[in-house]
């Protein structure tokens, strides 16, 4: 059954849908910068892979640090990417608890599918005053690294996700993650379509940022493209990723870059 969202979505144009993208990612911007001054806590943002989530992150903290790295100082802030346990994430936000601190979970999805790592961040995130967080159970690891057994987290937290929320079966799952979710700001860069995904890498193809690092001119970043947007359906992904490789194609042959493209960015297709 087609919801009114979806109508609208259909009706939008092609400039819309980048108004509205481009929108979402200079929210992503303000509230990235927002975390960074301690005006907001925790962030969530949700997105398919390889559309600039992370980027765009990192592009703030690190414009935010430039004096701490020029005074040798420790960065305020720290991304952790892959797997962690709970202990790990209690370690991590002892070491990144200050006021001025900023934590990223960038795809570190393990700590959005574990109770007790969701625990943690229920205390870490909590909205009163003083936020406490405690490990009641003897460590090792934490005795060896000198981490107390409790202490107050005056840091702030970004997520970056590809997991919608609302798509998550566990009931008891989806308990803690709504516990968090009401924790924290929750921002969907709504690049939920082919379409979407397409004009996303078009927009930043118009900025010149995309194919910055090759000599290219506009025909050939059209070339490319075109092909992203002929063979949207048998991509493996559509996404800048995914735009990237096939100019690194196109780079490396200027006959053979689309058979190349098929065979190594492409779903096999069934026998």
């Amino acid at each position: 059954m087609k919801t009114a969202k979806t109508i609208a979505f259909k009706k939008e144009t092609d400039g819309q849908i980048i108004e509205r993208i481009q929108q979402r990612f200079d929210i992503l911007d303000e509230m990235t910068k927002a975390c960074i001054n301690g005006d907001v806590r925790a962030m969530i943002v949700v997105g398919p892979p390889g559309v600039g989530k992370s980027y765009g992150v990192e592009q703030q903290l690190e414009k935010a640090s430039l004096m701490t790295q020029l005074a040798s100082r420790p960065k305020p802030y720290t991304v952790v990417k892959g797997a962690m346990s709970a202990i790990g994430l209690y370690t991590k936000l002892f070491n990144y608890k200050e006021k001025d601190n900023v934590l990223v979970f960038d795809d570190c999805d393990s700590v959005l599918q574990d109770e007790l790592s969701l625990n943690i961040l229920k205390a870490a995130l909590d909205s009163k005053q003083t936020r406490k967080i405690c490990w009641n159970t003897d460590s090792y690891k934490l005795r060896n690294e000198g981490v107390p057994d409790e202490f107050e987290f005056k840091g702030s937290a970004i997520f970056i996700t590809n997991i919608k929320f609302d798509n998550i079966k566990s009931k008891k799952l989806k308990d803690h993650l709504d516990a968090v979710q009401s924790r924290c700001h929750y921002l969907d860069l709504t690049l939920d379509t082919m379409r979407d995904k397409l004009l996303r890498i078009k927009q930043i193809a118009g900025t010149g940022a995309l194919f910055q690092d090759y000599d290219f001119d506009g025909h050939k970043q059209q070339e490319i493209l075109d092909f992203l947007t002929t063979n949207c359906e048998k991509l493996n992904e559509v996404s800048l990723r995914m735009a990237l490789k096939v100019a690194d194609l196109r780079n490396v042959s200027k006959n053979n870059w689309r058979a190349m493209a098929e065979v190594t960015c492409m779903k096999r297709r069934a026998a």
